[in-house]
């Protein structure tokens, strides 16, 4: 059985990364001018599409939890609608906490926010479609030697990676100062300056 769930998670992660890899090549056939740099955001949509789209046909084929209670219809639509409303503030709590982090508040709003659904994609997703909206199955598994399978060991460490990877993502920026988001290197030699203190053109060094 534990041979069987692991070759089941196996296809389950390489279809995900399938679906990621789809995402930058299937919108190409449909959008004119479709790019990953230049049209970021519609790609951010696209992928979280996917990776949602395939991980609900992906756990509801599976089923690791099956349940011998036949649940109603109502009670179906309600577990829905509450794995949506889990989604949603999942996004909106991501968006204030990357504000909080020094993203802007109102300038590039729209992009914040697409990184919030994005990493609610690889986290949330995965967690209400094993787990459901039951904050007590979440509680578990997250506490320490809460786990009680392989798909929740395996839930555990992707939403960890997941948090790790966006929070690595950030280090590089500080080094793109030649991009047009950055400051340019002549106002930064300027400010050096200004302040008197040394510079190799990478911004004020303070000793």
């Amino acid at each position: 059985m534990k041979d069987t769930d692991i070759k089941r998670l196996l296809y389950t992660h390489l279809l995900c990364i399938f679906s990621i890899i789809l995402s930058v090549f299937i919108p190409s056939l449909f959008l004119e001018n479709f790019s990953i740099l230049e049209t970021h955001l519609t790609w951010l949509c696209i992928c979280s599409g996917f990776v949602t789209a395939v991980n609900l046909v992906l756990y509801l084929a599976v089923k690791p939890n099956t349940s011998s209670k036949r649940s109603s219809l109502s009670h179906k639509v309600t577990r829905f609608l509450k794995c949506c409303i889990y989604f949603l503030m999942s996004c909106f709590s991501f968006h204030v906490i990357f504000v909080l982090y020094g993203a802007p508040l109102i300038e590039l709003a729209l992009e914040t926010f697409l990184f919030a659904v994005i990493l609610s994609t690889f986290t949330t997703v995965p967690c209400l479609c094993l787990l459901g909206p039951n904050l007590k199955a979440w509680l578990r598994v997250f506490s320490r030697n809460g786990v009680s399978s392989i798909w929740e060991n395996s839930l555990q460490m992707t939403t960890i990676s997941s948090f790790v990877g966006a929070w690595l993502g950030a280090l590089p920026i500080p080094l793109d100062w030649e991009r047009p988001w950055q400051m340019t290197v002549e106002r930064k030699c300027s400010i050096c300056r200004s302040l008197h203190v040394p510079c190799m053109g990478l911004g004020p060094v303070i000793r």
